[in-house]
């Protein structure tokens, strides 16, 4: 049987920038266990099912969006979240299967690997430290506890700060939900929104996303430097 080869020419990307919760890990258990016990300090009960949008935006965003509180009380929500999260809802978290692998291709290709992340950075050293993520990445940047930095945009633009060697066609974004794909597209780089987070396509799409994959396999292939070579029977 004759086998079909076919050649796929894809733009290399050099500096790569991961979102965390939701792409990297999958944080649902610590960010639910966080929200719900700041909410019954308020002696407010809300099933889990109602809460998955926090997963993704800065705090402060979710907490007033989703139960119209003002900045008091959505500082406070906030302060009583950290005492949760910071002792256990960290490490109710697990890395997603393939991505350690996908890391470590990266690396061999010599990728300049970067968190980005609305995740306070304090937090998110702990727990890529705490996953043995934390060698693949040559910075991990969030936002600052005060809450300044927290917009994906900003967090973003900081980065490129750091890299100013790296062209704007050589930088991509990775996330799961829109707030990566439009702070990628702000800060005029490309963006990856991946499916198997908390944001479905249809988000991911109508965020303009450049690319999306539904799985790590995908995104492997996405961002494999060498020529791919596909065979078919």
């Amino acid at each position: 049987m004759q086998k079909i080869l076919q050649y796929s020419l894809r733009k290399e990307y050099k500096l790569v920038l991961f979102d965390l919760d939701g792409t990297l890990t999958d944080p649902k258990e610590g960010i639910i266990n966080s929200v719900q016990y700041a909410l019954r300090q308020f002696g407010v009960e809300e099933k889990e099912e109602n809460l998955l949008s926090f997963i993704g935006p800065p705090l402060q965003e979710s907490f007033a969006e989703h139960f119209g509180w003002g900045e008091e009380q959505v500082t406070q929500a906030i302060t009583y979240y950290r005492e949760y999260f910071s002792e256990r809802g960290m490490i109710e978290n697990e890395v997603y299967e393939g991505i350690s692998q996908l890391l470590e291709m990266l690396r061999e290709e010599e990728k300049t690997l970067v968190v980005a992340t609305s995740k306070p950075t304090v937090f998110a050293e702990k727990i890529a430290e705490h996953f043995q993520l934390s060698p693949y990445f040559s910075s991990i940047v969030g936002s600052n506890l005060d809450g300044t930095r927290r917009d994906k945009a900003e967090i973003i633009a900081y980065i490129l700060e750091q890299y100013p060697t790296f062209k704007k066609d050589e930088i991509v974004m990775i996330g799961d939900r829109k707030h990566d794909l439009i702070g990628a597209m702000k800060n005029g780089v490309d963006s990856v929104g991946v499916e198997w987070g908390y944001g479905d396509r249809a988000e991911l799409e109508s965020a303009k996303a450049t690319h999306v994959v539904a799985s790590v396999e995908e995104l492997q292939l996405l961002l494999k430097k060498t020529l791919q070579l596909e065979q078919q029977k």
